[in-house]
């Protein structure tokens, strides 16, 4: 999923908007939809606004990245009768950082991010990450987490690349070969002829692209230009947009036509394989067209970040709160997985444990204060819209324990659901709520979303692997079931490397459904081994660096507290996707109900839409609830999503 990674170019550009900028807006490269510079908003020393009724019940939905967000930002605002509810046993949602079982907090060992694991941070080349206009250079900075460039496929991040393709012989004739690709100073193109005309394709388009956007980003003329471009493409598949012609010139008079790749079949056989050699993107070919150009045109793309934790340069966590335990207690003293504070789970833990500006106390121990404040272990299964405007919810607490579990009530003001949109189809009950505050439009964007099921497969890697000078790249590409390979290093420090096996999306994910967990690891090992064999410039095989005691597996489809990993939309259901976000300002204050996280938001599988719409939220209740919004701010200032009627 970063498609233009190999150039940073959205980043590298030094255009500045030749009109006036918006006041509150955010530079370039920056998410398209709404122009706002979310992180001036919440840097204030006091957050986003001054709650005047701090009473204000609010239960939030999910304890993932998006609900310890708005529950964070609700408590900086002084609203102190907040409950979060959480199904499972730990925080952090698809920020799923596993640790090797041989670690412990003292001696740690190299983690496997099972979710989410390269970071955007809206920075521009030659600026540190976290001094990124975006919410995750905010915090990053705030909880001074440690990171590096991601070793992304083609980057100087790797010692080389491999491409393996029609097993071995894209170009016909000669024995079966791995071609290698290195670039040192981030200048070198693909190898080969074929492999430089397709990338070329691309970066011509994308290069005209962004050029056209910096010059006009932020300024009056932006959601204008946004909206001509929404129009042209919206009902375009990126396959679609791979194969339609190029453009030989960019008209003024119809800014919002860029044209497409232009490529051929074959080409474009080979662009579904490797992208720009950064990854497969064939998962992503039947989606709307705008997806990945959102991705690579803004800043998605660029500078992407491994977070390493909240670590010193020996990999070891700096002291914090309840580091040594296992396991905390929630309100009612069930027992969930204590913080650990490594890789990028350390931003979800530090979100719920850590104080910075909450004026001496953590999100934690505030919620302890009130018995209803945190419930883990506890699914969500009703909301029921009341006369009196209330929103009652109803929970099975202890959900994991049949025989202990029990289903209860609780009214409240406001209610934000930041679950993956599937959950709420299928595990909550929804009452009262008539179509003048929950439109019909609206429930069936959620209940038609695609969500795409992901399979990771992770493994300790012998340090060997990268110390030596061997043949064998770091990254590796392929057309294989396997598709695509990264062996990386956090830390000299920790015993082991970690290996990512394979990690595929979409149906190249659904065809390894079928295998347990143990057959699938070997499976993948076999399926490298026999690779780096055939290939006449290799011959080496890379099992004997691989721990296969240790392989540990993720299935985001088949998980039930996701249903799926990210929230993508097909041609033709864009808009759908952004009346899901507009619904915050156009109905909550009706409702009560507020929808946050990647399921409201078109940018799918990032963690940067996430934190947006958790300020969203924290933005349409303030003023719902006539907060005193701080730094001049007022919602005048805050733009509207663009929704062609």
């Amino acid at each position: 999923m970063t498609i233009g990674s190999t150039h940073n170019h959205p980043a590298n550009l030094a255009i500045e908007p030749s009109q006036p900028m918006q006041p509150w807006a955010a530079r370039y490269p920056n998410p398209p939809d709404l122009c706002f510079d979310y992180r001036r908003l919440i840097e204030q020393e006091r957050g986003v606004a001054r709650a005047t009724q701090p009473d204000h019940r609010i239960c939030i939905v999910g304890a993932g990245i998006t609900g310890l967000t708005a529950a964070r930002e609700l408590l900086r605002c002084g609203f102190t009768r907040i409950s979060l509810f959480e199904q499972s046993q730990r925080v952090g949602g698809r920020h799923l950082t596993l640790v090797n079982s041989k670690g412990n907090h003292k001696q740690p060992a190299t983690p496997f991010e099972m979710g989410a694991m390269r970071m955007p941070f809206f920075n521009r080349t030659g600026e540190s990450p976290k001094d990124g206009r975006s919410l995750m250079a905010y915090y990053a900075k705030l909880f001074d987490l440690r990171i590096s460039d991601f070793p992304n496929p083609g980057t100087p991040w790797v010692n080389a690349t491999g491409i393996y393709l029609r097993d071995g012989q894209l170009e016909s004739g000669g024995d079966p070969a791995l071609l290698v690709w290195r670039n040192p100073e981030g200048k070198t193109p693909p190898p080969t002829p074929i492999l430089k005309q397709v990338y070329d394709k691309w970066h011509h388009f994308a290069t005209r692209f962004a050029e056209r956007i910096a010059a006009v980003y932020g300024t009056y003329g932006w959601e204008s230009m946004w909206s001509a471009i929404v129009e042209r493409y919206h009902r375009l598949s990126f396959r679609e947009l791979v194969h339609l012609p190029t453009l030989e010139a960019w008209d003024p008079a119809n800014p919002g036509d860029f044209g497409g790749l232009g490529m051929s079949s074959d080409e474009s056989a080979i662009f579904y394989a490797i992208g720009i050699g950064d990854g497969s993107w064939g998962a992503f070919y039947d989606v709307c067209c705008l997806y990945p150009l959102r991705t690579a045109i803004f800043g998605f793309s660029s500078h992407l970040q491994l977070v390493h934790g909240r670590v010193d340069q020996e990999g070891v966590p700096y002291a914090a709160p309840h580091l040594e335990a296992s396991r905390v207690p929630d309100s009612k003293g069930l027992m969930f997985q204590g913080p650990a504070y490594i890789g990028l789970a350390a931003l979800d833990e530090s979100l719920m444990f850590l104080d910075f500006g909450l004026g001496g106390t953590s999100l934690y121990d505030h919620l302890l204060q009130r018995e209803d404040g945190l419930l883990t272990d506890t699914s969500v299964c009703s909301l029921q819209k009341l006369e009196n405007g209330q929103l009652r919810v109803g929970y099975r607490w202890h959900c994991s324990d049949p025989a202990h579990q029990s289903i209860r009530y609780q009214d409240f003001d406001s209610v934000i659901l930041t679950t993956p949109s599937w959950l709420i189809e299928t595990n909550i009950r929804l009452d009262g709520f008539n179509r003048q505050v929950l439109p019909q439009t609206i429930v069936d964007a959620w209940k038609h979303a695609h969500w795409e099921t992901s399979c990771k497969v992770y493994a300790p890697l012998d340090k060997r692997f990268l110390d030596r000078k061997s043949a064998l790249p770091q990254v590796l590409v392929t057309d294989s079931f396997v598709h695509d390979v990264y062996a990386y290093r956090y830390n000299d420090s920790y015993p082991e490397d970690c290996i990512l096996l394979s990690y595929t999306w979409e149906d190249d994910a659904t065809k390894l459904a079928a295998f347990s967990d143990e057959e699938l690891g070997q499976k993948c090992v076999n399926e490298l081994d026999r690779i780096l064999l055939r290939c006449s410039n290799i011959g080496e095989a890379i099992s004997p660096y691989i721990d296969t005691r240790n392989i540990r597996i993720q299935r985001w489809m088949t998980d039930k507290n996701a249903l799926g990993c990210a929230k993508l939309y097909r041609a033709g259901t864009y808009y759908d996707a952004v009346n899901l976000m507009k619904y915050n300002r156009d109905f909550s204050a009706l409702s009560g109900l507020y929808l946050a996280g990647e399921s409201f938001s078109v940018d799918a599988g990032w963690t940067e839409p996430c934190l947006r719409t958790a300020v969203d939220v924290v933005i349409n209740l303030c003023d719902r609830t006539s907060a005193q919004f701080q730094g001049g701010f007022t919602l005048s200032h805050y733009p509207h999503y663009q929704v062609r009627i």
